[in-house]
Order: C-alpha cells, then structure tokens, then sequence
C-alpha cells in the first residue's frame, strides 16, 4: 500500500472507538470465501472491532446490512448480481446510517470514483497492510472521509462547470468554516475542538450545509469544499 495512504490510516490509531465502550461493528461484503475469512481472521484480533456478519454479494449485503445495522460495512466492488456500487446506491436509499469502507483490488479511478459518488466513506485496496486497514476502518467511522488526493481530483474533473457557487452564498461565516475542516478530513469531535463548540453544535451546522447545497454526505461536501476553494 502507498505510504501515504498508510499514514493517513494510521493518524486515526485507536480514537474511533464507540464513546460507550462498544466496538465498532462491522460487516463483511465480498464474494470470494476467502477474503472474508481472512478480513475476520484479522480483525477479531482488534480489541475495538467486531465483525457481527458476512455477505458474498451486494443483494446480501445490503439485507444483512438492514438486518444488522453495522457500523462500518467493508465492500467489495466486483461481485456478480448486484455489485457494490449498487449495494452503495440502495443502502443511501434506505438512508442506512453504516458507513461503507470499499475494499477493492481495482486501482482504476473509472472503479473507485463511482463507489465514492455513489456514497461509500472511502477506499482501501485488498492488498492494504492490515494495520492500515484496522486504521481505516476506525477513521471511517469517526466520521472522516478517506479519499485520496489524484481520485478528488478525478471526481472534480467530472462535475459540470461550478453552479454551485451560487448555493454557496447561503452558508453563514461559520458553517463556511465547518465545510473547510470537512474538505481537511476531520471528524464532526474533531472539528468542536478546532473551533471551540459543541459536537451537537457542529453536527447541526453539517445538516444545515447539507441542505444549503443539496448534498447528499459528507464525501460530496469535502468534494465541493475542494472545488470551490474552502479547504483549509
């Protein structure tokens, strides 16, 4: 795995554990026996993680996922039937709360850009170092959004000229702030501390950006933060 993408994993160490104590949930995605049984094999190990299902296709995953109510939900791409970028669609359809971790050995941004389009938190790929991953699986659920620097700009390049701009007129001062340290990946804890508020506070202020520029997640939001200049 890249360094970078190795460290930008292993920045979020072991915060991401649930504030009561619970760790993370997790469901594993993937049609290859295999994968799943060596994803498991490694993070029933984790002290903070739980894997709490499998599924070998996207139908399954997102039925397990309904049933379930994971966490995190590792996917994989490829799978015949209904695929993961799919599985991603209806899961954001039926506003399922899992933050979806898409593991694939597909390093093509024609494969990894449509699962962030179409939801997913981030990517890993299947040959990730194990730690990286744990780290990853962590990050995601504190709420960060894993996306590489050459796949922001892939996303950017596809979009149409900046309409949004105008939508952008209605964010207050603050909620301006807000979307800046969304685009620099911090997590809704993160970003109270940098700005001296609360966590309900901030997360309020991510639903109002949200609806002002009729984004659907935060992936979208950090997108357009990028584009229209507002990272910090």
């Amino acid at each position: 795995m890249a360094e970078k993408e190795r460290g930008s994993a292993e920045r979020f160490d072991r915060r991401a554990v649930v504030g009561d104590g619970r760790a993370i949930r997790v469901l594993l995605v993937d049609d290859h026996q295999v994968v799943r049984r060596g994803l498991r094999t490694f993070l029933e190990v984790q002290d903070d993680i739980e894997v709490v299902g499998e599924a070998g296709d996207g139908a399954e995953g997102v039925a397990r996922a309904e049933e379930l109510r994971p966490d995190v939900v590792l996917m994989d791409v490829k799978m015949p039937g209904m695929d993961g970028i799919e599985a991603l669609r209806k899961l954001r359809e039926l506003a399922n709360p899992a933050k979806v971790l898409v593991v694939t050995s597909f390093t093509e941004q024609r494969t990894v850009v449509p699962a962030l389009r179409a939801g997913a938190s981030g990517y890993v790929y299947k040959d990730v170092d194990p730690d990286a991953l744990a780290g990853a699986i962590r990050s995601v659920h504190a709420g960060h959004v894993l996306l590489q620097p050459e796949v922001a700009g892939a996303l950017l390049s596809q979009e149409d000229s900046p309409s949004g701009t105008g939508r952008g007129n209605t964010l207050t001062e603050r909620e301006r702030e807000v979307l800046g340290l969304i685009a620099d990946g911090r997590s809704n804890r993160e970003i109270a501390r940098a700005l001296v508020l609360s966590e309900k506070t901030v997360k309020t202020h991510v639903s109002n950006i949200l609806m002002k520029l009729d984004l659907a997640d935060r992936t979208q939001a950090a997108l357009w933060a990028v584009r229209h200049g507002l990272t910090t």
